[in-house]
Parts: structure tokens; sequence; C-alpha cells
């Protein structure tokens, strides 16, 4: 089972979700806002990916940290930013199977999940 991570109102996830819609990819949806982040998995993504691909360094959130936060960013205060600040993961955030994909591209999802 294929499930997407992210904000139902994001363009990115909005991208994300035509793409597999339109090439009858079935995919369950799990919403940050709505459906809460669970930190064992947060854990894991940043553990595998690293906190520097799992973090947004270019949305409102990151931009509005205070300097000391991202200039002291690493693993650990990465997990607690984003378990406050869920907006600040950059999306989608794809599980397949076998492996996570982070951000939309159409070539990365026709490799990875078709």
């Amino acid at each position: 089972m294929i499930i997407m991570y992210g904000i139902k109102n994001c363009d990115t996830i909005k991208k994300a979700r035509t793409f597999l819609e339109k090439n009858n990819t079935d995919y369950e949806f799990k919403d940050f806002r709505e459906d809460g982040l669970n930190p064992v998995q947060l854990k894991a993504w940043i553990s595998e990916l690293g906190w520097e691909k799992v973090i947004n360094k270019r949305s409102t959130t990151w931009r509005n940290l205070p300097d000391e936060t991202k200039e002291n960013m690493n693993e650990t205060l990465a997990l607690v930013v984003a378990e406050d600040q869920p907006t600040i993961i950059k999306r989608p955030i794809l599980e397949l199977s076998d492996q996570v994909l982070i951000g939309f591209s159409e070539k990365s999802y026709t490799d990875s999940v078709l």
C-alpha cells in the first residue's frame, strides 16, 4: 500500500495526487494537520533520509524560525521542530513498500511508483 503524507491544500500535494489518480494508482492520504504526525515515523524518515531532505528550508515555516534555531539545526532539533510545526516538512512524503520519496516529480513517481 502506498501512503502519501502532507497537507491537502498544498499545491505540490495536489499535483502528486492528480498524477497518481490519472495513473490509476491506489494510495492512502494522511494529512499532517488533520491526522497528526507520528513521532516514530518522523524519526524513521529523518534517520533514513537525513534531516536536510525532510526539512523544507524554502518554507515559510523555516523562514519564521528564530535565527538561532536555523543556525543550530541538527537531527535532534529537526525532530522537535517538525513535531511542533509539521508544515516545515517537505511535501509530499510518499511511503512505498521498499522506499520513501520526498517531493514530487513525474519522473521519480513514474520510475518508482508506476
